[in-house]
């Protein structure tokens, strides 16, 4: 059975990591996949490449969700492609400075912030025209745990990211008598490219303290992504939903 029959699927920042996993995840469960990046061109069309060796089609798009006229073409080629948009990931990263608060600035501070933001208010404001004409469609907004559980030299990130799962709980409100449903996915450490250099102590630390005695891969995100937007799930809307294998349990 496949949980996502004749959907499509944009999934922002998909060419590593997080992304990349998803995006592979939502073709084997069945849909066409939307593969955006902004500067990783070789790694989105090896993307690219495992979706279409799925049988499912794939598009790859470059665009900077930072830019609202780019989220736009982002996705009226999405909808010119393939007629439609069914499920959103909102995934990309926006970089941050890491500094504690009585280092950083608030030019450092304000840009994660109002980027974090801007990005899923623009792309959440295109595709929701298009769910409504269909009748439906499901958004997921990709968040951190460092949203509730903070972490020396994360202030930015974790603001911006405890930001992005208020505005998912408004949406799920304002949204949901349409059948948009929205819910946010929080990630705990991650073993990606953008963690790899991080102290092994650090991670062997995580990794001592959580339940499931490991650290998370991008499937285990990706597989929490697909839960939520597969067909059979209809009733979860404004939840959020932890992927860090018990560590925080709040």
């Amino acid at each position: 059975m496949e949980p996502l029959k004749d959907k499509v699927a944009i999934v922002t920042g998909s060419s590593r990591g997080i992304g990349a996993a998803t995006a592979v995840m939502l073709a084997e469960a069945g849909a066409d996949v939307v593969i955006n990046y902004y500067s990783s061109e070789k790694e989105a069309q090896e993307v690219l490449a495992k979706v279409e060796a799925l049988g499912r089609k794939g598009k790859i798009i470059q665009a900077d969700v930072r830019n609202p006229e780019e989220v736009r073409r982002l996705v009226e080629e999405t909808v010119e492609t393939f007629g439609k948009v069914d499920v959103l990931v909102n995934n990309a990263n926006i970089s941050f400075a890491m500094k504690r608060f009585t280092e950083i600035s608030w030019e450092e501070f304000s840009y994660k912030l109002n980027n974090e933001l801007s990005s899923a208010f623009h792309i959440c404001q295109q595709v929701v025209p298009h769910m409504e004409k269909q009748g439906g469609g499901k958004i997921i907004l990709v968040s951190s745990g460092l949203s509730r559980t903070p972490s020396e030299g994360f202030i930015a990130h974790g603001s911006a990211k405890a930001a992005i799962s208020t505005f998912a709980k408004y949406l799920a409100q304002e949204l949901g008598p349409k059948n948009i449903t929205t819910n946010v996915v929080s990630p705990g450490l991650i073993l990606t490219d953008a963690t790899k250099d991080q102290p092994e102590a650090m991670h062997e630390m995580l990794r001592s303290i959580t339940p499931l005695q490991r650290l998370g891969r991008p499937e285990d995100v990706a597989g929490a992504i697909l839960s939520i937007a597969a067909n059979w799930n209809t009733h979860v809307n404004g939840a959020y939903i932890p992927v860090n294998g018990g560590v925080d349990m709040s």
